[in-house]
């Protein structure tokens, strides 16, 4: 069977500062479609910027970040806004819209001037469903909680179909199921041909969802590659300051314990 070619979302030699405080310093990688990624570090590492840098919200101060070998920020942002979805670390709604109305919107850069289609109603439906918020389709944004108000606007990302889904700590504010609910959504949309980058806190999710893994530190990647080979003592310890016990659960489900601050 012949494989689509993978297309490629690439950061070369980012570079970004916040006054005069470096943020990113030269990185440079790549994501494949049909992969799930995940950009960890400990805080204040670069992971976000990075995150932001690569949907094309953030110019970099040096470098670029290419699409299928074009610069993202030279794509026209209807097109861009159909091919990256960007769901951000801070689940904010500012105004107070029903909930379908409001996953809706990630249909905003699909739509002609004909108004809503049956394909439009058909991708809200089903983000509706798999992020499990069709029963509070008519509650407004300001009846929701944390956690209910994070899966919306993940649905609403996901409404738009986008060829890459790009997303900050979507797992924040989840309870248990539902953050098991979101990986496995994740690992579903990979699977059909969707790029999925993710940053993640938690070790042990990266370790069960991730297929590529970029681990930052200090503004600069500390190592990069195949999630069993990023996520091992070595570079942990040397990222986060910290020994921990890394497993294996049922089938091949990896988990990863912190255990206590290095002291050596």
């Amino acid at each position: 069977m012949n494989l689509p070619t993978p297309e490629i979302l690439e950061a070369r030699r980012i570079g970004v500062a916040f006054g005069g405080n470096r943020v990113l310093r030269d990185v440079s990688t790549r994501f494949e479609t049909g992969k799930v990624s995940v950009l960890l570090g400990p805080n204040g590492a670069g992971k976000s910027t990075l995150l932001s840098c690569l949907a094309g919200l953030r110019r970099p101060d040096s470098g670029s970040v290419s699409l299928a070998g074009v610069d993202v920020l030279a794509l026209a942002r209807r097109d861009r806004a159909r091919r990256i979805g960007f769901l951000p670390q801070t689940a904010e709604v500012h105004w107070d819209v029903d909930v379908g109305t409001l996953v809706s919107l990630g249909r905003l850069p699909h739509r002609g001037h004909g108004g809503e289609t049956a394909e439009d109603r058909e991708a809200v439906a089903e983000a509706m469903r798999v992020t499990d918020v069709a029963r509070l389709a008519t509650r407004t944004a300001r009846q929701l909680s944390g956690g209910e108000r994070a899966r919306v606007l993940l649905a609403r990302v996901l409404a738009g179909r986008p060829q890459w889904l790009l997303a900050d700590e979507p797992l924040a504010n989840l309870d248990p199921a539902h953050q098991l609910d979101v990986l496995e959504q994740m690992q579903r949309i990979a699977a059909e041909g969707v790029g999925v980058v993710l940053v993640l806190h938690d070790l042990s999710f990266a370790a069960r969802i991730a297929d590529f893994a970029v681990l930052l530190c200090e503004g600069r990647i500390l190592t990069a590659g195949a999630a069993h080979d990023v996520l091992r003592p070595e570079p942990v310890r040397d990222a986060f300051g910290i020994d921990a016990h890394f497993g294996t659960a049922q089938g091949p489900d990896r988990f990863v314990i912190p255990l206590r601050r290095h002291r050596g």
